[in-house]
């Protein structure tokens, strides 16, 4: 599910972090790398829960409404299509998500007034009006509910944004990423699967896994050798002048491009030179891009860099 943008990011991260800190452990540097991946993860988990307990709360709401002291005819037989919903009972259930939210104590508990004005924004949407006209009653309807309230609603709320980045100092960056991650899974979602359904792994397969360590131990460790080569492409900028993100992302996209044959160098480059333009001001992206295109022509030709 961590895909290497992810990673990338993360690296980049941990990488400043490891600097701004003095030099500190490499191993504690690690540590924090692969406990920041899995914060990410957690949040995939909390997305998917979020939709559960907004239900619930639904469900709650309207079981108050019935036992209150004079309920109107409404309260005492409302529309239960949301609480019914097929699919929300299926990831109720779901075995995976279960398993995980209890071992990482995962909860909205404490942040009930967050999902009442989730609740309040899907009950007030044009999506559960049209839902609640929709004749057709089965699942593939319940499910595509879901898929437009998260991708319309949820996916573009500045709201959820926000509170998510409050949430959590390590989902700033992972929100949009995570989120196109839940999308999937609830296009992947079958009936047929039951509570059995798989959800998507932490990392894609184990080489994703050592794509995250290794990235981070090369630009680290030959993190002097790759500074020296970007200062010698500096030509009239004097390196005290480069923003020290600017440096670090170069210094990263270096450990990539030097350590991964199988990785093209042209994704790499459009990968960090897309970093810098969200990380850095305006102009590092044309910036980051003449240094390292100067750099990898030089590897290039010097022989010390055989892959297009």
């Amino acid at each position: 599910m961590i895909n290497r943008i992810l990673i990338r990011i993360k690296v980049l991260q941990i990488v400043y972090s490891y600097y701004q800190n003095g030099h500190g452990d490499l191993k504690v540097a690690e540590n924090e790398l692969m406990f920041s991946l899995q914060k990410s993860y957690d949040l995939y988990h909390y997305l998917l829960l979020l939709m559960v307990e907004v239900t619930r709360l639904h469900s709650r709401n309207l079981d108050i409404r019935k036992h209150k002291f004079m309920p109107t005819p409404e309260d005492l037989t409302p529309n239960t299509r949301l609480i019914d919903n097929r699919f929300i009972h299926q990831l109720a259930d779901n075995e995976a998500l279960n398993q995980y939210v209890s071992d990482q104590g995962i909860s909205w508990a404490n942040d009930e007034d967050f999902v009442k004005q989730i609740l309040d924004m899907i009950l007030a949407s044009d999506i559960y009006a049209n839902y609640l006209d929709n004749k057709a009653d089965n699942y593939e309807t319940d499910r595509d509910f879901w898929r437009q309230i998260f991708k319309k609603l949820i996916c573009s709320s500045e709201y959820i944004e926000e509170y998510l980045e409050d949430k959590s100092i390590y989902w700033n960056d992972d929100i949009s990423i995570i989120e196109t991650f839940v999308l999937k899974t609830i296009k992947k979602f079958e009936e047929s699967a039951g509570s059995k359904q798989k959800l998507l792994p932490m990392f894609k397969d184990k080489d994703d896994k050592i794509f995250a360590t290794k990235l981070f131990h090369q630009a680290i460790l030959k993190g002097k050798e790759y500074r020296e080569l970007i200062s010698k492409h500096m030509n009239n900028w004097e390196s005290e002048r480069i923003a020290n993100i600017d440096m670090l992302i170069m210094q990263v996209a270096l450990a990539e491009i030097m350590s991964f044959p199988t990785i093209p160098t042209s994704v790499s480059l459009n990968e960090y030179i897309d970093m810098a333009k969200y990380y850095s001001t305006p102009k590092s992206g044309t910036f980051i891009n003449g240094i390292l295109d100067s750099i990898v022509n030089e590897l290039k030709n010097e022989k010390r860099l055989l892959k297009d």
